[in-house]
C-alpha cells in the first residue's frame, strides 16, 4: 500500500480520536518499512497527540532520527493537550540544545500556551523576548497567545500592549483581552472593549461574564447574562452557565440559583460534569446542603472537584462525620484528593474535636499525596488544635510553619485562649496582635475583651487610642434574606423599614421569652464606650435579628429561614438565634463571613465555637 493511504487513515484516526487504530496503523507502517518516509513520522506523531496518548507520542519522538519544526510543534502541542504544560516547558530548551533548531511561530504559540496554563509569567516574558527578536515577530497567532497569557497572569496592561501590536485582530484576541480586563477587576475597560468588539458571539459574552464573576462583580455578571439571553445568543457551550451558577454561589441567592438550575435542565446540560460540580458547590454555599447532596448523588460521573465540593460543603455545614465518610468513599473509588479536599477535611475535624484524625490527615496530605501545606491548611490545623485545648501545640505549630501567621491565624489562637481561660498565653498573643496592622473589626473586639477579662484597663484604653489613631471605622453590618423572589437587606440599627413596628413587637416578645428561659445579654460584644442599657439596645437592633424577625413574619410557616451576613455573627446574637430556633421551632441557617450556622432546637452546628 502507498504511504498516501496510511496518511489518509492517520488523519481520519486523529479526527475520530481512536488510539487503538493509530497503534495498529503504526505497526503496519513498520512492517511495510514506510514508518521513516517523510512526512509519515510527523503525521503519526500528530495523530498520537490528538488521540491523547502522549507517552506513545513521546516514545515515537525520542526514536525519530530526524526531527524538524513540525515534530517539535506536534510534541509540544500534544503535552499541552494532555494537560502537561510543565513538560512542554521542560522539553523546549532541548529544541536548540539537542537539535540545533530555533523555534518557529507554531512552537512559540505552543510554549506561550504552556506558560499561560501554568501562570508562569517569568518564563512567558522570556519566551516573549525571544519571539520579539525572531523572524516570526509579526505573527498574529503568537501575539494572540501572548494576550491570553498576560491576561490569565493578571497583567492586563502587558496584554493590551500585545493586543495593540496585532495587525489583524481575531475574535480570539478580542475575547482574551476582554477576559483579562474583567478578571483583573477593570470593569469599565472590559465593558468598553466589549462594546468595540466588531462581532459578538457566545464566547465573547462568556469571557466577560466569567471574568466579572471571578473578580467579584457577580451582580454585573447577572445583568449581562440577562442581556445576553435577550439578545437571543444560543448557549451551544455550557461554560457561561457554570460561571453564572458560580455567581449564585458567591451571592448566596438560593432562589435565583434554583432558576438558573431550571435553565440548565431546560437546555440539557445538567449531566455535564463541570455544571453538576458547580451546582453542588452553589447549593452548599446557598445553605441548602440537602440539595447539594441530591445533585451529587445523581451524578453518573464524579471527579476530584465533585468529591471535594461535597466534602467541603458538608464540613462547612458542621457535618463532620459525613465529610469524613465521603472522603473514605472517594479514596475507595480511586480518586486522589487535592489541596482543597484536605482543607475541608481538617476543617471538619475541628468541628468535632477529632485531633488525632486531623493530625493523621495533615501527615497523610504531606507523606501520601506529596502536597505541601499552604497557609490555609495551617490555619485549619491550628483551629483544630486551638479549639480542642491543645494551645501549646498550636503555638509550636505557629513558630515552626514556613509562613508568617496572618491576622486570622493569631485571632483564632487568641479566641481559643479566651475560650479555654488561658489568660497568660492570651495576653502574649494579644500583645503580638497589636504589633500588626489589624483590619478585622472583630479582632479589636476580641482584644478588648481579653484585656478587659484580665482587668488590664490601661491596655483597653490604649487599644481605643490605637483605633482612633488608625482611623478605624467598623464596616457596617448587614443581613440579607430571600423570601420567594423578594430580597430584603437589613442594616444594624435600621428603623426605617415599613414593617419596623411588627418586627420590633415580635423581637420584644421573643426577648421576654428568652429572658424567662435564662437569657442574659452579653454587652461585651459592643466595643463603644456607653451605658450598659444602651449597649443592650444596640445588640437588640443587630441586622441578623431584624432579618430573622422579618422571615418569621413573612416566610411560609415551617420553612427554613436562610440569612446571609457580611460580618461574623457576634456571640450575643449567636445565643439569641439559638433561643429563637427553640422558641419558634424553626430551623435558621446563617451564612456569615467565616462559616455556616445551622440553628435548630436551641443548638448550633458550629458547637458554639467560631
Amino acid at each position: 500500500m502507498p504511504a498516501s493511504h496510511f496518511l489518509h487513515q492517520l488523519q481520519l484516526c486523529a479526527r475520530r480520536r481512536t488510539p487503538s487504530t493509530a497503534r495498529r496503523l503504526h505497526a503496519q507502517l513498520i512492517k511495510t518499512a514506510l514508518h521513516l518516509c517523510v512526512p509519515v513520522p510527523n503525521t503519526l506523531l500528530d495523530t498520537y497527540g490528538k488521540c491523547g496518548v502522549v507517552e506513545d507520542a513521546l516514545h515515537l519522538f525520542d526514536e525519530m532520527p530526524h526531527r524538524d519544526h513540525v515534530s517539535w510543534a506536534s510534541i509540544l502541542t500534544a503535552h499541552n493537550q494532555a494537560n502537561m504544560p510543565h513538560r512542554t516547558l521542560s522539553m523546549f530548551p532541548a529544541m536548540f540544545e539537542s537539535d540545533g533548531l530555533q523555534p518557529d511561530h507554531f512552537v512559540f504559540a505552543s510554549v506561550v500556551k504552556a506558560c499561560s496554563s501554568l501562570g508562569a509569567v517569568r518564563q512567558g516574558k522570556q519566551v516573549h523576548a525571544r519571539f520579539f527578536l525572531s523572524p516570526f515577530c509579526d505573527d498574529d497567532v503568537v501575539k494572540s497567545s501572548l494576550v491570553d497569557m498576560y491576561a490569565k497572569c493578571g497583567l492586563p496592561d502587558n496584554a493590551r500592549a500585545a493586543f495593540d501590536s496585532i495587525l489583524s485582530k481575531s475574535v480570539i484576541s478580542w475575547t482574551a483581552m476582554i477576559s483579562g480586563y474583567a478578571r483583573s477587576g477593570r470593569k469599565s475597560d472590559a465593558f468598553e472593549m466589549f462594546e468595540r468588539l466588531p462581532v459578538k458571539n457566545l464566547f465573547s459574552w462568556t469571557a466577560l461574564i466569567s471574568g466579572l464573576v471571578q473578580s467579584g462583580h457577580s451582580v454585573d455578571a447577572f445583568y449581562l447574562f440577562i442581556e445576553m439571553r435577550r439578545e437571543g445568543v444560543h448557549i451551544v457551550d455550557p461554560l457561561v452557565l457554570s460561571s453564572i451558577v458560580g455567581a449564585c454561589a458567591n451571592l448566596a441567592v438560593l432562589e435565583l440559583g434554583k432558576q438558573v438550575h431550571s435553565l440548565v435542565i431546560r437546555l440539557g446540560y445538567e449531566s455535564c460534569l463541570f455544571i453538576s460540580n458547580a451546582l453542588v458547590d452553589m447549593y452548599a454555599k446557598c445553605s441548602d446542603i440537602l440539595a447539594a447532596k441530591d445533585i451529587f448523588g445523581r451524578m453518573h460521573r464524579r471527579d476530584v472537584v465533585s468529591w471535594t465540593s461535597i466534602i467541603v460543603g458538608a464540613a462547612q455545614h458542621g457535618q463532620a462525620e459525613k465529610a469524613l465518610s465521603l472522603y473514605d468513599e472517594m479514596v475507595a473509588v480511586g480518586i486522589k484528593p487535592n489541596e482543597v479536599t484536605f482543607v475541608g477535611l481538617i476543617y471538619a475535624c475541628s468541628h468535632v474535636g477529632l485531633v488525632s484524625k486531623g493530625r493523621a490527615l495533615f501527615r497523610s496530605m504531606i507523606e501520601d499525596y506529596g502536597i505541601s501545606p499552604s497557609l490555609q491548611h495551617y490555619t485549619c490545623f491550628l483551629d483544630l488544635l486551638s479549639r480542642s485545648g491543645h494551645l501549646g501545640e498550636a503555638s509550636n505549630v505557629i513558630d515552626s510553619m514556613p509562613f508568617d501567621p496572618d491576622e486570622p491565624t493569631w485571632a483564632a489562637l487568641l479566641s481559643a485562649c479566651k475560650h479555654h481561660g488561658d489568660t497568660q498565653m492570651g495576653i502574649r498573643v494579644a500583645d503580638h496582635l497589636l504589633s500588626l496592622k489589624l483590619e478585622d473589626p472583630s479582632t479589636y473586639i476580641l482584644l478588648s475583651n481579653v484585656y478587659a477579662s484580665a482587668r488590664m484597663w490601661e491596655n483597653v484604653a490604649e487599644l481605643r487610642k490605637l483605633m482612633a489613631a488608625r482611623e478605624f471605622k467598623k464596616k457596617p453590618g448587614y443581613s440579607c434574606i430571600d423570601i420567594g423572589k423578594e430580597t430584603q437587606v437589613f442594616y444594624a440599627g435600621e428603623t426605617s423599614h415599613p414593617m419596623k413596628d411588627e418586627m420590633f413587637s415580635l423581637l420584644k416578645e421573643l426577648d421576654a421569652e428568652m429572658r424567662r428561659r435564662g437569657y442574659v445579654p452579653d454587652s461585651s460584644f459592643v466595643l463603644h464606650d456607653m451605658e450598659h442599657q444602651e449597649k443592650e439596645r444596640q445588640l437588640f437592633w443587630h441586622s441578623e435579628r431584624l432579618a430573622v424577625a422579618y422571615g418569621l413574619l413573612k416566610a411560609v410557616p415551617g420553612t427554613v429561614i436562610r440569612i446571609v451576613k457580611n460580618l461574623r455573627v457576634c456571640g450575643d446574637c449567636h445565643t439569641v438565634l439559638k433561643f429563637i430556633s427553640s422558641i419558634v421551632k424553626r430551623d435558621i441557617v446563617v451564612r456569615d463571613a467565616t462559616r455556616y450556622h445551622h440553628f435548630s432546637s436551641g443548638e448550633c452546628s458550629c458547637n458554639d465555637f467560631w
